[in-house]
């Protein structure tokens, strides 16, 4: 089983350096790491009081993994969740924040679990969790895979600027489709012509 560095560090490879993109909600980001993140967390790595563009540009990998590990991982308590769904779960936070749990949590809803779909990682959420893992070891993970590829797909079919992020200019799986697909077995891989279909309302 990977460690919790091990899954960071992965994390950060995956998402690449500076960027600046208007089109992302999210603003500049560097290893993954927001603006609006550093902001909340007070990094102001030039320390002129505020935190701006030139304090993302400085974030070194090394204090996006521990960002990660620290924020996104130890903070929400996805160590508590069942061990098949720690890295999914661990990256879809680094994504999406909340979201990534209310994905769990109507995931678990759709398996007959009365919790709330707050975001949140609580007792009830943790417990049904663990027991949703023993009903079905062996698919949860691809199931919480498939419903992150959904959410993805959901945000483009409503955000026509969000489209380039799912579906490449040559009109293949863009990286938001490819990130989910990474935690989710290969028999459950979208085909080609699969993702055609998917996409196809889009133009």
């Amino acid at each position: 089983m990977q460690t919790v560095r091990e899954i960071a560090t992965e994390i950060v490879a995956r998402e690449g350096g500076f960027v600046n993109d208007p089109d992302d909600p999210g603003g500049a980001t560097n290893h993954g790491v927001t603006i609006h993140t550093m902001r909340a967390l007070g990094i102001d790595l030039d320390r002129d009081g505020a935190v701006t563009v030139s304090d993302v540009r400085a974030l070194s990998r090394e204090q996006a993994i521990e960002i990660f590990e620290k924020h996104y991982f130890e903070k929400p308590l996805i160590a508590l969740l069942p061990p098949a769904l720690q890295a999914s779960v661990f990256d879809m936070y680094v994504n999406a924040g909340r979201n990534a749990v209310k994905i769990l949590q109507r995931l678990l809803q759709d398996m007959g679990h009365a919790i709330a779909v707050d975001g949140v990682l609580g007792p009830q959420t943790i417990a049904a969790a663990q027991a949703a893992y023993l009903i079905a070891a062996e698919h949860l993970a691809d199931a919480y895979g498939i419903a992150r590829r959904n959410y993805y797909f959901r945000i483009a079919d409503r955000r026509a600027a969000s489209r380039k992020y799912a579906r490449t200019r040559a009109g293949r799986k863009g990286g938001w489709i490819k990130r989910a697909e990474e935690f989710i077995s290969e028999r459950y891989h979208m085909t080609d012509s699969e993702f055609q279909r998917r996409v196809s309302a889009w133009g």
